[in-house]
């Protein structure tokens, strides 16, 4: 079954408790968070002493993305959170499966980041190695990025060599996720969907919120249903 992760990132970050809360009351199932260095990328988010307080208000697994350079380190500062998934970027890790295996010795599970621009072929060597591949639609760094269509090819293609290797991470998809570019992927559904400002953070209150996951979930298993 599909799951739904909210990016906090693009919530009203005024008011995290109130989003949080919200949160709380609908059918969500995973808290995507998203670390910037403004080295990886040009912009800085998301601190483990704020993710602590985070994690005091909310029973919403952890979906840790670290968009830095040398997520081993970054690994330390946030493993003791006990995210479910952490994901990292295969170029900028300085031995990637040597970080995977840190990763399931603390019991967490390891997931590799792919960035638009990062060829499939990076990540090939470690595909049995990993519980879940994080696929960009947009590029790494900010909210509100239009879809890049070029990513829906990418997402075939990694459909398709897990299938001829008869592996099962799953696969997440986040940037610009909607139910116009959900109904792209109707031949390749992804795992996890990571929804934003264009599919869930746009005010109101919990009702609103559970409508609009509720919406996406109706689209995901009504393309789903025609293959």
């Amino acid at each position: 079954m599909e799951k739904i992760a909210a990016s906090i990132m693009c919530a009203d970050m005024l008011n995290v408790q109130t989003e949080l809360e919200r949160l709380e009351k609908t059918d969500c199932d995973l808290l995507h968070l998203d670390v910037m260095d403004g080295v990886f990328v040009d912009n800085l988010a998301l601190g483990p002493e704020w993710m602590a307080s985070v994690k005091k208000q909310t029973s919403l697994p952890f979906d840790i993305h670290l968009a830095t350079e040398m997520p081993e380190k970054y690994v330390e500062m946030f493993r003791f959170l006990k995210p479910e998934t952490i994901s990292f970027h295969i170029e900028a890790a300085a031995n990637p499966i040597l970080l995977i295996h840190r990763l399931k010795n603390y019991g967490i599970k390891p997931s590799l980041a792919l960035n638009p621009a990062t060829p499939i072929e990076d990540i090939l060597p470690y595909l049995a190695e990993v519980d879940q591949i994080l696929l960009m639609t947009v590029p790494t760094g900010f909210a509100g990025q239009a879809f890049r269509k070029e990513t829906l090819e990418k997402l075939c293609e990694l459909k398709n060599i897990l299938a001829q290797r008869n592996l099962h991470p799953l696969i997440e998809v986040d940037g610009n996720i909607n139910t116009q570019t959900i109904s792209w992927m109707k031949e390749v559904m992804p795992d996890i969907f990571v929804l934003g400002t264009s599919a869930l953070f746009q005010g109101g209150d919990a009702n609103s919120y559970q409508e609009r996951i509720r919406t996406v979930r109706q689209a995901v298993n009504a393309y789903k249903s025609d293959f």
